[in-house]
């Protein structure tokens, strides 16, 4: 019988070797230097990088567990590493860490604590910050239409500040600078741990969600078996952002609204998916016009207005079938 740890901590890494040198740098520093020391596993999964990752993950960081996989998605390579880390090493929580992020001195300890102390909380993710500090998000309520349409239709001048607001789902920024623990909806899925218990009760992410959502759904199924989510905001971690995403964007966009097409079905009435669906249609054609009139402009090339406008119109296919697909 393999001896349990405090933490595991996957991490799904896509051809951003100087990142997830330094996210992992981070990572076992905060290890070392933990009051407490905690005792953690700690497993990349490699999605099929071109750019070195994997010889330097064994020349730097050869205690770390590494999976080797083609690029099979978010979803299902970090659930390679947390069923991985599940069946070796028992842990108490298991931390998804995004590989463009760094951690911040304690926050380990701080999110395994405050599990231990909460017995009915499933999810405890850090307060994020950007790389020059200021507040990212980290805490969200369940999508639903208002957010939908923020995306879609983002409002101009001065309206632009209600996208920061509780109106699109965000939790006041007073919250996290509280420094006190507050529920919310679900957490993003940059940084999250989640309970041993928790993860063996509701299962791990679902499969058929690619790339993006798959942590709200996660989060929504714990929701419906009674774990409780939270921030805990003396936990900090520094999240850089899009850079994975950033290298196939015309791609990426097509996963986030088709994800977003499945989560909506899956998780609203049939009557607000009605209205929704010819919403996004609309806002795609609206988009399709403007990147004519940015190329025009020249502030667009043709080859990124053909890729992004390819992208579009698959957003506009996937929206108006009856169904999403599988």
């Amino acid at each position: 019988m393999p001896e349990a740890v405090d933490l595991g901590i996957v991490i799904v890494n896509w051809n951003v070797r100087p990142l997830l040198a330094a996210c992992l740098d981070s990572v076992y520093l905060d290890l070392a230097q933990s009051a407490a020391q905690l005792s953690a596993a700690v497993c990349v999964v490699d999605n099929g990088s071109s750019d070195g990752s994997t010889a330097m993950l064994r020349a730097q960081f050869p205690h770390t567990l590494l999976i080797e996989t083609d690029n099979i998605g978010m979803g299902a390579g970090n659930n390679r590493g947390l069923r991985l880390l599940a069946e070796r090493c028992q842990p108490f929580a298991l931390l998804v860490l995004n590989p463009d992020t760094v951690v911040r001195a304690g926050a380990l300890r701080a999110l395994v604590d405050f599990l231990r102390g909460h017995p009915r909380a499933g999810i405890a993710a850090p307060k994020l910050l950007n790389p020059d500090g200021s507040l990212q998000h980290a805490g969200f309520r369940f999508p639903a239409l208002g957010q939908a349409l923020f995306d879609l239709f983002p409002p101009p001048g001065l309206l632009g500040r209600l996208a920061d607001t509780p109106i699109n789902g965000r939790y006041p920024a007073a919250a996290y600078q509280s420094g006190t623990p507050f529920q919310v909806d679900h957490t993003l899925g940059a940084a999250f741990a989640v309970r041993g218990e928790a993860m063996a009760a509701c299962g791990v992410f679902d499969e058929t969600f690619q790339m993006y959502c798959e942590e709200i759904d996660w989060h929504w199924r714990l929701a419906g078996a009674g774990w409780e989510r939270w921030i805990v905001p003396s936990a900090e971690i520094i999240h850089y952002g899009g850079r994975s995403t950033a290298q196939a964007p015309a791609e990426s966009f097509v996963r986030l609204w088709t994800s977003r097409r499945r989560l909506y079905y899956r998780y609203h009435s049939p009557a607000l998916n009605a209205v929704l669906n010819p919403l996004v249609r609309l806002a795609m054609r609206q988009r399709i016009r403007s990147n004519y009139r940015r190329s025009q402009r020249g502030q667009m090339s043709s080859d990124e207005r053909a890729a992004m406008n390819l992208a579009l119109n698959d957003v506009i296919n996937v929206w108006q079938r009856r169904h999403p697909p599988l």
